[in-house]
């Protein structure tokens, strides 16, 4: 499969709008500004620790969700499962990087570093600002997608070996026995292009008053 040829929108950015967005799409700037100069082409080293930060906006969206849905007493509208969902996926793909790029101890200790401040970062945005927070992601995403395609493209030149995929990519993607790592990357790739239109549209839909919490149309008549 060529690079390029997954319709996914490959190329796809979220213009940002206004300054909640501008703000969102700054500080995801300035995280790929830290793993660029950190990383540079050491691609699977990038992703273990870049999917351990990943990890943790669905967990923390989904906790707050399930929170404000016993708040106001008021269906979510799938919204925490399908976050929750995210969580577990972006997790999969750590566990995934971790047999690949097999970090060192140093590496280790920085991605509880990270994870310990990202995730109380994350926590007060969320609590605050919520659709600051889902748009934040699905840039974050759409950095993520920009990362894999190069990670394709290094693999296809040969500057990285095409190894062969870990079992538990096997198993969980449901890949062929003799599934390399460009397959696992194409297959990582993909979830990350849903978790970015995902995320911008629960961004676009508190623009738009569809978040949980908010009482809709059929809310107020079951309240009569």
């Amino acid at each position: 499969m060529n690079t390029q040829s997954a319709d996914i929108g490959i190329d796809y950015h979220r213009k940002a709008t206004g300054p909640s967005d501008r703000i969102a799409f700054g500080f995801v700037k300035m995280l790929r500004f830290i793993a660029d100069r950190f990383f540079r082409k050491r691609y699977g080293h990038r992703a273990v620790v870049l999917e351990t930060v990943a990890a943790v906006p669905g967990m923390v969206g989904g906790l707050l969700q399930h929170l404000s849905s016993l708040r106001h007493i008021r269906d979510d509208h799938g919204w925490i499962r399908d976050l929750l969902d995210e969580a577990e996926n972006e997790r999969m793909h750590l566990m995934t990087f971790v047999k690949i790029a097999r970090p060192n101890v140093f590496e280790r200790l920085l991605i509880m570093i990270v994870q310990a401040i990202f995730y109380n970062v994350y926590f007060f945005i969320y609590l605050f600002a919520p659709r600051t927070a889902h748009r934040i992601v699905g840039y974050f995403e759409e950095e993520a997608v920009t990362s894999y395609t190069r990670y394709l493209e290094e693999i296809d030149a040969g500057a990285l070996e095409n190894v062969a995929a870990p079992r538990i990519a096997i198993e969980y993607w449901n890949l062929p026995e003799d599934a390399r790592l460009r397959d696992v990357v194409i297959a990582v790739r993909a979830d990350e292009a849903g978790h970015r239109d995902k995320n911008h549209q629960f961004a676009d839909d508190f623009d738009a008053g569809r978040q949980p919490g908010r009482a809709r149309n059929h809310d107020r008549d079951d309240d009569r």
